[in-house]
């Protein structure tokens, strides 16, 4: 129970903080028309996070520690993604009497293991919070404490796509999906700014 509570309260440390993955789950939760439509996006950054997660449990993510040139290439394609994404969703949300364009489910899976696979911050904070974690354990506690972590994830993405089918329920003028979509634009610049920044202070 100990090894348990441990890795939901790490969990939710590492997935809480407004990051690229979760304004994509919520925009998605916004923008389509029903809730199950939002899946493809939240299964896959569910199942994303849970290879990422084995892979640090496991020692197989340390690469990235060990390899200081891959991190940056990862900050450098990174942020150029971000900024990419950023310049999309502040031109779908040109107008505040449209809803955000709902994307396909081919493009919902293909943007969700991006944001998930591809940000150095997901990967770097694996590594060194979730991989360092759980070196404390062995066997069966090791196995639970990964397992624990990855369910976590999971919830949070469905309450998080959730979250944003009721407010697309509640928002009937559009102002508030409208301020959500740029504020998550905005979000993701402020993000690719700060990963230049450590790039190139490293």
């Amino acid at each position: 129970m100990g090894v348990m509570i441990h890795a939901v309260v790490l969990a939710f440390g590492l997935i809480l903080p407004l990051g690229v993955q979760n304004v994509f789950i919520f925009n998605q939760g916004l923008s389509q028309k029903k809730y199950l439509h939002a899946m493809p996006a939240v299964v896959t950054a569910s199942i994303s996070d849970t290879v990422l997660i084995g892979a640090a449990v496991g020692g197989l993510s340390l690469i990235l520690v060990q390899w200081p040139l891959l991190t940056n290439a990862l900050y450098g394609a990174g942020s150029l993604f971000l900024l990419f994404m950023a310049w999309g969703l502040w031109r779908s949300s040109a107008s505040k009497e449209e809803a955000p364009k709902a994307m396909s489910a081919l493009r919902q899976i293909t943007f969700a293991a991006s944001v998930s696979l591809l940000n150095p911050h997901a990967l770097l904070d694996t590594v060194a919070v979730i991989g360092t974690s759980s070196l404390q354990y062995r066997g069966v506690e090791r196995v639970s404490f990964a397992l624990t972590t990855a369910v976590v994830s999971w919830v949070w993405f469905l309450g998080l796509a959730g979250a944003g089918r009721l407010v697309r329920s509640k928002d009937h003028t559009g102002r508030v999906r409208h301020a959500l979509s740029r504020l998550s634009a905005l979000i993701m610049v402020g993000i690719a700014v700060m990963m230049c920044w450590k790039l190139f202070a490293s």
